[in-house]
């Protein structure tokens, strides 16, 4: 599994001919970068500009399947499962869907915009996650202490903040114990390179 970051909470995810994109900006957003995906399935874990561009997710006549909700889903050899949790990204109370994916062999736990830390106990009944994504900027998501707090007790294996800037990616950090952490263009993973690893802390750069 190939993982980039594309701005905001945008993570794209490949493995083998299968794209996935999480949490992908709209040009309704002022974060908007152009993006050539072709995914073939969309997350969207909440409705704001942000976070749900489905249609940049495309390319061409490929349209991607878009998940945008609480709920079970199988599609293109993954099962998928969304729960119902709380933000207040863009300043007004919304639901954010929390994404628990298996792809290529490995589990990954997408927050979105989680605003909340009372996570939704079928979500803490899951195994623990290979992979977290989880936001650490606040305006209505985790803060960086939230977040590093969050992490902790759900026992991932690797972490992968998003929705940071520059003062909140470095206290998140700070928190982690992480301070020497440099950003890479990519994370390139397979299930064998999990073994012994217990919150390490991966910065992707957009």
């Amino acid at each position: 599994m190939i993982l980039t970051f594309h701005e905001g909470a945008c993570i794209r995810a490949s493995a083998g001919d299968t794209t996935v994109v999480f949490g992908p900006v709209s040009k309704q957003s002022k974060n908007f970068k152009p993006t050539n995906f072709g995914a073939d399935v969309a997350f969207i874990p909440l409705n704001n500009p942000d976070m749900n561009g489905a249609e940049e997710a495309a390319r061409g006549d490929k349209q991607p399947f878009i998940i945008s909700g609480p709920g079970e889903y199988e599609v293109k050899d993954m099962v998928i499962t969304g729960f119902a949790s709380g933000s207040t990204w863009g300043s007004e109370p919304r639901t954010n869907t929390i994404y628990y994916a298996h792809f290529d062999g490995m589990s990954v736990l997408y927050l979105g915009a989680l605003g909340d830390l009372d996570l939704p106990s079928n979500v803490l009944e899951m195994d623990s996650p290979d992979v977290l994504i989880v936001p650490v900027g606040g305006n209505g998501a985790l803060s960086p202490v939230e977040a590093q707090k969050l992490a902790v007790k759900l026992e991932a294996k690797i972490i992968i903040p998003i929705l940071y800037d520059e003062k909140s990616l470095k206290q998140f950090l700070k928190e982690a114990g992480e301070e020497g952490t440099k950003p890479v263009d990519k994370l390139t993973i397979k299930p064998r390179d999990l073994t012994g690893k217990e919150n390490e802390v991966v910065v992707l750069s957009s």
